[in-house]
């Protein structure tokens, strides 16, 4: 019985964390490449991050959300 109620609350507790993710990526800020290219900067993709990113400029550092 006790395996059954921590499996339970373990997979509650990873649904709910799965679930705010998204959200929160789409509160982040995020700028898009010509708008990274216009502030002086350059969009460079990190291999490690797999993420596109500005890097330079005004916006150096966020993520790019479009080309």
């Amino acid at each position: 019985m006790r395996t059954r109620l921590l499996g339970f609350t373990t997979a509650v507790v990873l649904a709910l964390l799965g679930a705010s993710v998204p959200a929160a990526q789409a509160a982040a800020p995020a700028v898009t490449g010509p708008q990274c290219a216009d502030s002086e900067g350059s969009v460079e993709y990190i291999s490690t991050t797999g993420l596109w990113t500005c890097i330079g400029g005004a916006y150096d550092g966020e993520l790019i959300t479009s080309n």
